[in-house]
């Protein structure tokens, strides 16, 4: 569905990301993993053509991203950004459908479609007309992924979606959006630090440093068959707190 060659991206003398080739799959789950400041965020901005690459191209089904096409290809992406972005001065139904009105998408489909999304993330239909302020986090989020598939998009995108959110909710949409991936077939990339939470969601992990791709493929091959210490030491990072809570117990 998506193929990046040579991609790249500069903010004066500092590097955002170095030349980049990467290839999603239809219907799969990309996780793009690292550090902060890796690049992971600013490949997934280049993808949405919220800025634009330095050199390279970016392929989406066949066509090749460009200035002149984007506002029409991003409708067929979802993108999920950091902690949802709800425009605060918009009630549910409002923040889920303000493209399609703006898209002149007829009455009856939009009503039809938002029915259809607030079943698939459960959230009640009571919500429709609260603002974000009234939710809770998890709810949130749930309206932001509305949000994203609202058109229907072949693609979806999400930085984070669950990064602000308390263990135990966190958990539970964790489990809520593997779900939704299966039962909708989506090609989605998500961006998170969370090792894992990408590998219960990925197919594929992309693990970054300093800008560069350092090692892709299934979570097992980087944890069993790391190509440089830095794959070793990121899991092992993460692994180690809870490790070492796992002793202080005994």
């Amino acid at each position: 569905m998506l193929t990046i060659s040579q991609i790249s991206k500069r903010y004066g003398d500092a590097r955002a990301l170095a030349p980049t080739d990467l290839q999603v799959p239809t219907g799969e789950t990309l996780v793009l993993i690292g550090p902060s400041g890796c690049g992971k965020s600013t490949l997934l901005r280049l993808i949405t053509g919220l800025i634009q690459p330095d050199s390279g191209a970016i392929t989406f089904e066949g066509t090749v991203l460009s200035s002149q096409n984007i506002l029409q290809i991003r409708q067929r992406m979802g993108y999920v950004i950091q902690e949802g972005g709800l425009f605060p001065h918009l009630t549910v139904r409002d923040n889920v459908t303000i493209m399609a009105h703006y898209l002149r998408r007829d009455t009856s489909w939009i009503d039809s479609r938002l029915t259809e999304l607030a079943q698939l993330a459960r959230l009640p239909q009571e919500m429709m007309n609260r603002f974000p302020a009234e939710l809770s986090g998890g709810q949130r989020q749930r309206v932001s992924l509305m949000r994203a598939l609202m058109l229907d998009p072949d693609l979806l995108l999400l930085d984070e979606p669950l990064g602000a959110l308390d263990p135990m909710i966190r958990y539970e949409l964790q489990q809520e959006l593997k779900t939704i991936f299966a039962q909708l077939g989506k090609t989605v990339v998500m961006v998170t630090h969370d090792i894992a939470e990408a590998a219960f969601f990925g197919h594929t992990l992309v693990l970054m440093r300093d800008g560069h791709i350092v090692q892709s493929g299934p979570f097992k091959e980087l944890a069993h068959t790391p190509t440089e210490p830095f794959v070793e030491q990121f899991i092992t990072a993460q692994r180690a707190p809870m490790m070492q809570l796992v002793e202080a117990l005994r």
